[in-house]
């Protein structure tokens, strides 16, 4: 079973840094929903929002992935890290996805390198801050910093 850090000091800092990738994401999403406007849902045309490509389909759901990271960072708790666990993981396996298909026709959300870029880089940051959100009582930390002393 995977160990993940409960209460751990930097865990506001981390909260905020997913903060940021869900506010940067919902902006990206928002705008390019004004920019792409009335195209086709998948489009593949030339349309650039905050340096990335987008269509309305990237747009539409980059904004519902901005918001669902957002509202987490801003209820914080458990909720923060387990949403932002599986939104980290998930985003990066889509950058994943979507870097094999840049150059088909089943690039759908109309995607460059440099999407790929930053979706890697976005997923890292909420994931990193889902690993180091979880928190617990003060008894709870203080029996796993006994069982780590124990191991040592």
């Amino acid at each position: 079973m995977a160990h993940y850090p409960l209460n751990h000091h930097l865990r506001q800092p981390y909260r905020w840094l997913t903060a940021a990738s869900g506010l940067y994401l919902t902006l990206y999403g928002v705008i390019g929903i004004v920019v792409t406007w009335g195209d086709p849902f998948f489009n593949r045309g030339s349309d650039w929002v905050l340096g990335l490509r987008t269509n309305p389909a990237a747009a539409w759901l980059s904004t519902v992935v901005g918001l669902i990271v957002l509202v987490a960072a801003l209820l914080g708790g458990n909720v923060h890290h387990r949403v932002n666990l599986v939104m980290g993981w998930g985003i990066l396996a889509l950058a994943m996805v979507l870097m094999t298909m840049i150059q088909t026709d089943a690039n759908v959300l109309n995607v460059s390198m440099v999407n790929i870029v930053v979706l890697t880089v976005l997923g890292l940051f909420i994931l990193v801050g889902g690993l180091y959100g979880k928190v617990g009582t003060a008894e709870d930390s203080r029996r796993e910093h006994e069982a780590a002393l124990r191991r040592d």
